[in-house]
C-alpha cells in the first residue's frame, strides 16, 4: 500500500510563533505547549536573515547540481570524503532506504578552513556557512534555553542542569545540507525521501526552501497516525531532540518523523542541530511527583551516539531511547 494513502487527507498546520509579536510569558507558553504536544513548531521573526537563506539555497543548488562522480571524489570545503552522504548506506531493506543526498558538515571543522587564495567560491560557501550556523546557532541556544528554564520553573526548581545547553557550543554542532530528487517510485510505492527517525540532539532548526510537502510527523496523542505537514518557507522548522526528551523525562517529546520522496519534485533544505560534547552527562530530572520519577539512566552523548551506531549496523534502524529507558521497578524505588 502506497505509504502516503493514510495520511494525504490528514494534513496539519504546527504551531507558528512570532518572536517579536508575543510578549515575553506568551512567547515562553507558546514555546512550552508546542514543544509538550507536538515535539514541533514553527518560529517567524527569528533573526535570520532571509536574504542569507535565499543566498545558501542558490549555491546548495549549484552544489548538487555537480555530477556525482565530482560530489563523491571532491569533498565539500575541504572535508573529509564522508561529508557527502547518499541513500542509506547501512539499509538491508527498502524499508530502511533514503532516496536523497545530504552534505553534513561538523562545525568544528568548517571555522578552521582557510580557503587557498583566489578561490573566491569556496570563500563564498565559507563565509555563507559560517553566517547561517551562527545565527542558528545562537536561535537554537535561546529556543532551548527558554524550554530548560520554563521544565525547572514548573517544579520550582533551580540546579546547573542547564549546563546541557551551555555546552552546545558551535563548535559543537552540525549543519546539514540535503537534497530530495524526485522519484519516479514515489507515485506507486510511497518511497522514503528520509526514513522514520528522531533526532539525537538538543534541538533542530530546518529551514524548508520551497513549498514541496513531504515532512510527515507520527502523531502520538489521541490516535497513532502519520501526519503530513503543510510546508511553510517563511518560517524556520524546530523540533525537539532525543536529548531534550531525555533530560526533560518526556515532558518534551522527540517525535518521530520522516520525508516522502515526491515523484514531480526535488525538494531542499537546511538542517541546523544543537549538540554538546560527547562528555557532557544527561542526566534525566524527577521532583517529588509520581509522575516526575527519572525515565531514563543518566548517559553521555558520547554513549548515546555509540549505541545508536551500533544498532544501526546491527539492526538498519535506530532504537534511540528505548535503549536507556528504566525498568518499571526502578522507577518505582525512587518513590520509596
Amino acid at each position: 500500500m502506497n505509504k502516503d494513502d493514510d495520511v494525504s487527507r490528514c494534513v496539519v498546520v504546527l504551531p507558528v510563533i512570532d518572536l517579536q509579536q508575543l510578549n515575553e510569558e506568551q512567547c515562553r507558553a507558546s514555546k512550552v505547549r508546542a514543544a509538550s504536544e507536538w515535539g514541533f513548531f514553527q518560529v517567524t521573526n527569528h533573526g535570520v536573515p532571509q536574504a542569507l537563506l535565499d543566498k545558501l539555497h542558490e549555491a546548495q543548488v549549484a552544489l548538487f547540481r555537480r555530477p556525482f562522480e565530482r560530489k563523491v571524489r571532491q569533498p565539500l570545503l575541504h572535508l573529509s570524503p564522508e561529508s557527502y552522504r547518499w541513500g542509506t548506506p547501512t539499509a538491508t531493506c527498502l524499508e530502511h532506504l533514503s532516496w536523497s543526498e545530504a552534505y553534513h558538515i561538523p562545525m568544528t571543522t568548517s571555522s578552521l578552513i582557510t580557503p587557498p587564495a583566489g578561490d573566491d567560491k569556496l570563500t563564498t560557501r565559507l563565509v555563507m556557512i559560517e553566517e547561517v550556523s551562527t545565527a542558528m546557532w545562537k536561535l537554537a541556544q535561546q529556543l532551548a534555553g527558554i524550554l530548560v528554564a520554563a521544565d525547572q520553573l514548573r517544579d520550582g526548581i533551580e540546579d546547573d542542569d542547564d549546563s546541557m545547553v551551555a555546552r552546545c557550543t558551535r563548535s559543537t554542532c552540525f549543519l546539514r545540507l540535503n537534497r530530495y530528487p524526485a522519484c519516479d517510485a514515489a507515485a506507486a510505492s510511497g518511497a522514503y525521501g528520509l526514513c522514520p527517525h528522531t533526532d539525537s540532539d538538543v534541538l533542530t532548526i530546518v529551514h524548508l526552501q520551497d513549498a514541496v510537502a513531504g515532512l510527515q510527523l507520527l502523531q502520538v496523542r489521541g490516535s497513532r497516525r502519520w501526519v503530513a505537514v503543510e510546508p511553510n518557507p517563511g518560517a524556520l522548522m524546530v523540533n525537539v531532540g532525543d536529548l531534550l526528551q531525555a533530560w526533560s523525562n518526556d515532558r518534551y517529546r522527540s517525535v518521530e518523523h520522516r520525508v516522502m520522496a515526491s515523484a514531480a519534485r526535488e525538494r531542499f533544505s537546511v538542517a541546523f542541530f544543537l549538540c554538546p560534547g560527547d562528555d557532557t552527562l544527561i542526566r534525566p530530572r524527577s521532583s517529588s511527583s509520581s509522575s516526575r520519577t527519572r525515565r531514563y539512566r543518566s548517559f553521555t552523548f558520547g554513549e548515546y551516539r555509540n549505541q545508536v551506531r551500533e544498532d544501526v549496523r546491527l539492526t538498519g534502524r535506530k532504537l534511540g531511547l528505548q535503549r536507556f529507558r528504566r525498568l518499571q521497578q526502578e522507577q518505582e524505588q525512587d518513590l520509596q
